[in-house]
């Protein structure tokens, strides 16, 4: 396995701990530098959403989020790393962030009732998914029928996640971004 395996997870889905640390650090750099969150005001987020930040990592995007759904809203970060889930809960005390709740997965399991959110978005970590279908699955049961998932191709050609995505045939792709990928769940 290189380096950049696995900093960039294409070895195992749960970054070694260094390798989280290391990629916490120049995150954290970058977001001091550079505003990406405002990345998510093209998503369509809207105050009083339940929006679910799946893969949050060290947290660059939840409190854009918890602005955007506002007090009656709520933001799910869910990763499935414990140093995320650390790093994310010092960023909603420092913040005050009172509507973001962080979730540790068990595997793609997470502890968010059927039918719950109104989007879901995944940045930057569908490349280091080894199982897509159970995953998509698992965002396709949280989601509400009528939600969205905003999944980020990452790593890995558009042609391989697209085809990660309709595989599952769970999700119609209803627009394709230079990088990302807007889907809508389908229900028999």
């Amino acid at each position: 396995m290189t380096i950049k395996d696995t900093m960039t997870g294409k070895e195992a889905e749960k970054m070694p701990n260094l390798a989280f640390r290391m990629m916490a650090f120049i995150f954290n750099l970058r977001d001091i530098f550079f505003s990406i969150d405002k990345r998510l005001d093209s998503f369509g987020i809207k105050e009083g959403f339940v929006i679910v930040d799946y893969g949050c990592g060290t947290g660059s995007f939840i409190k854009r989020a918890s602005k955007l759904v506002g007090a009656d809203g709520l933001v799910y970060a869910v990763d499935i790393h414990p140093l995320s889930i650390e790093a994310v809960s010092k960023k909603i005390i420092k913040n005050g962030l009172n509507n973001v709740k962080p979730l540790l997965a068990d595997g793609y399991s997470c502890d968010i009732s059927d039918n719950d959110a109104d989007m879901i978005y995944a940045l930057d970590m569908f490349h280091m998914i080894k199982n897509p279908s159970e995953f998509l699955q698992e965002l396709h049961r949280i989601l509400k029928k009528e939600g969205t998932l905003i999944i980020e191709y990452g790593h890995q050609p558009r042609a391989e996640a697209k085809a990660k995505i309709m595989g599952t045939q769970l999700w119609n792709i209803t627009e394709e971004g230079l990088k990302h990928t807007r889907c809508q769940p389908i229900h028999s």
